[in-house]
């Protein structure tokens, strides 16, 4: 078995209810959630929105290779509603999944990179990472999530507002 980090994030429609259906699927198609952070209100990263994201991040268990875990996750994200731009750049979006970290594995392909390029550089990541995993170490730093937020310059608001299950 493998462990799985995934951020989860939301700015358009039901923004919990978008998260909530996300790890529903989640469950059914990559597996057991072991733990759920609270739902953080952010300002949008790279991109002006007028609207806040919600996100969290999870931690599952999963039999699934990093590659097919990858695979699984963008077709959750188009039956959930996500439409990629072909351009790349970042947009407002129904739901976004993105894998944090696979197990203590290092993954540098063109498809897939692992750890997140940038979730050192993501106060909205580190901030609900911190709060499943306190003591995790990113495999290429070598520092746990509480010396990666000290070091973080990222100031976009981030603000926790609630459990998924409150919400």
């Amino acid at each position: 078995m493998h462990n799985c980090f995934l951020l989860l994030g939301s700015n358009q429609g039901n923004r919990v209810e978008n998260l909530s259906r996300a790890m529903h699927v989640i469950r059914n198609k990559i597996g057991k959630i072991h733990r759920v952070s609270a739902i953080y209100e952010t300002e949008a990263w790279g991109f002006e929105s007028k609207q806040h994201f919600y996100n969290m991040v999870i931690s599952t268990e999963t039999e699934l290779g990093a590659t097919e875990a990858l695979r699984k996750i963008l077709e959750i994200e188009t039956a959930l509603g996500r439409q990629r731009k072909n351009n790349g750049g970042y947009t407002s979006r129904l739901i976004d999944i993105d894998i944090l970290f696979f197990n203590d594995e290092i993954i540098d392909d063109p498809q897939l990179q692992i750890p997140h390029p940038r979730l050192h550089q993501r106060m909205f990541t580190l901030m609900p990472l911190m709060e499943v995993s306190p003591k995790k170490i990113h495999p290429v730093f070598g520092k746990p999530i509480s010396e990666l937020i000290n070091q973080c310059t990222d100031k976009l608001m981030v603000k926790k507002i609630g459990d998924i299950t409150k919400e």
